[in-house]
């Protein structure tokens, strides 16, 4: 390990030792008895590392009672069960969560689907994610300046006022999103570097124990136990290939795709200013009066109707009938905010 204070050695003591605590709640709690039995044999092996620790302190560890946090997501993993408490548990550094996916081993080919949900996902996922996060980017922009030029204008027929509230709803709202986007990542990224360097530690410590703990998960997902600690032995034997087979299978990370906090924050910020333009377009271009909204609210709707089109490519839903819900939602929206800033309008006046 880097670091072999005797206060790092008792905070990992603790670690495996709430590891131990968390795998035998979660068995307990989890209705698939494969899953239940890889749980309790990850329970296991954390013990053992503990024990590992234990002897490498100057001391005997004190008394362990694990700490509210763990109480908390094991009891909320009993009442929702543990496959839908995951992220929950990813954050605890819960390890086997992949076994609720459908991957398959390195080495084992195609992965088989374990629900009919999942069949193409892997696919989709590979390219569509992208896609996705734009379409909805947009949708934000579109919906909110929409409703926002909607409710200025029901409360006032001044051009200019319309089009500087659209300008600053837009500003506002892409840099909300940014801001939103930015940490968001940054916590994320810096969770997730911070248990990868948690693995590294554990696999300089006590590789034979990670090893099996793989194994185990392996065996859940149907490879015969003697075959699946016959390949993690010999990852092992390739440390940096062991670390992202552990940050993977383990963790459920990709250490090549933690992505970028300023990346996602200026993707954020260019989609939502995309839709937020787009009601805008009529007054900047030096439109005025009622005509000039209609035009705003007509092109919304277009743009409205091709975002929920786009949007049922994603759920699998009809095309018509996602860009017409989409419409529908958008109309509201306006139709709202615009009475709104209509009776709003006649109060202030």
């Amino acid at each position: 390990m880097n670091q072999t204070s005797p206060e790092d050695m008792l905070e990992r003591w603790r670690e495996e030792m709430t590891a131990a605590w968390i795998y035998r709640a979660i068995s307990g709690a989890e209705p698939d008895p494969a899953r239940a039995q890889m749980f309790e044999g990850l329970a296991t092996a954390a013990d053992r590392q503990a024990g590992i620790v234990a002897r490498s302190m100057s001391g005997a560890p004190p008394a362990f009672r694990p700490a509210a946090r763990a109480r908390l997501v094991a009891a909320i993993a009993r009442i929702v069960t543990p496959q839908l408490a995951r992220p929950l548990l990813a954050a605890m550094k819960v390890r086997g969560l992949s076994a609720y996916s459908s991957a398959a081993p390195p080495g084992l080919g195609h992965p088989m689907p374990i629900a009919a949900g999942a069949v193409g996902e892997r696919h989709r996922m590979a390219g569509g994610g992208t896609i996705r996060a734009a379409v909805f980017g947009i949708n934000d922009g579109l919906v909110s300046n929409t409703s926002l030029i909607m409710g200025i204008a029901g409360a006032t027929a001044e051009t200019h006022i319309i089009l500087l509230s659209g300008v600053a709803g837009l500003i506002a709202g892409a840099f909300s999103m940014a801001a939103g986007e930015y940490i968001s990542m940054r916590s994320q990224r810096e969770l997730f570097e911070y248990q990868i360097a948690q693995e590294k530690d554990e696999l300089e410590l006590y590789p034979e124990e990670e090893a099996e703990e793989l194994a185990l998960i392996y065996n859940t997902r149907g490879v015969p136990m003697e075959e699946a600690r016959s390949m993690t032995r010999r990852m092992l034997q390739d440390p940096e290939r062991a670390l992202d087979t552990l940050a993977r299978e383990e963790l459920g990370l990709n250490p090549d795709d933690l992505g970028s906090p300023w990346g996602a924050a200026l993707y954020s910020f260019g989609a939502f200013a995309a839709g937020a333009c787009l009601p805008l377009l009529p007054f900047l271009f030096g439109g005025q009066g009622r005509a000039t909204l209609a035009l705003a609210a007509a092109l919304s709707g277009v743009a409205l109707f091709a975002v929920g089109a786009t949007i049922s490519l994603f759920s699998g839903k009809g095309i018509v009938a996602g860009g017409l819900r989409m419409l529908a939602i958008g109309a509201a929206a306006g139709a709202a905010t615009y009475g709104i800033g209509g009776l709003l309008g006649v109060q202030i006046s």
